[in-house]
């Protein structure tokens, strides 16, 4: 039994990431495909597709690279963890590496990364850390 499904996705991703994979498939979840679409969105990942399927549905994350091979996502790393959870309001939302990264937050109007919750005046639980 897995635990913790969104720490199971970034892991997912690292790993690919560092055997410089295409391409790579996680189990889907409307919170992991929220997660994607933020990736995709921020430019950290080239695109995701939801591939439908028994039992379960994946999402095919497809991977972004440099022209000459270096790595778009440097680390992730997750904040918020189901022993102890990390929230945030928008006012204490602090920009990683002056701007270069970025911090995916759950939010109630949805997944959003830390950019856009400054704009939108919301907070919420720190899902991850990307630079």
């Amino acid at each position: 039994m897995m635990t913790d499904p969104i720490a199971d996705m970034l892991t997912r991703i690292r790993n690919a990431n560092a055997i410089h994979n295409k391409t790579v498939r996680i189990p889907a979840s409307r919170l992991k495909v929220g997660l994607a679409e933020v990736l995709r969105t921020e430019g950290f990942i080239a695109g995701y597709e939801v591939v439908e399927g028994k039992p379960q549905s994946n999402i095919r994350v497809t991977l972004k690279y440099g022209p000459e091979g270096e790595h778009v996502i440097r680390s992730i790393d997750r904040v918020s963890k189901p022993g102890c959870r990390v929230y945030s309001s928008a006012k204490e939302l602090r920009p990683v590496l002056r701007g270069l990264g970025i911090q995916i937050l759950s939010t109630p109007q949805g997944v959003l990364s830390d950019r856009k919750a400054r704009e939108l005046n919301v907070g919420g639980e720190i899902l991850c850390r990307l630079t």
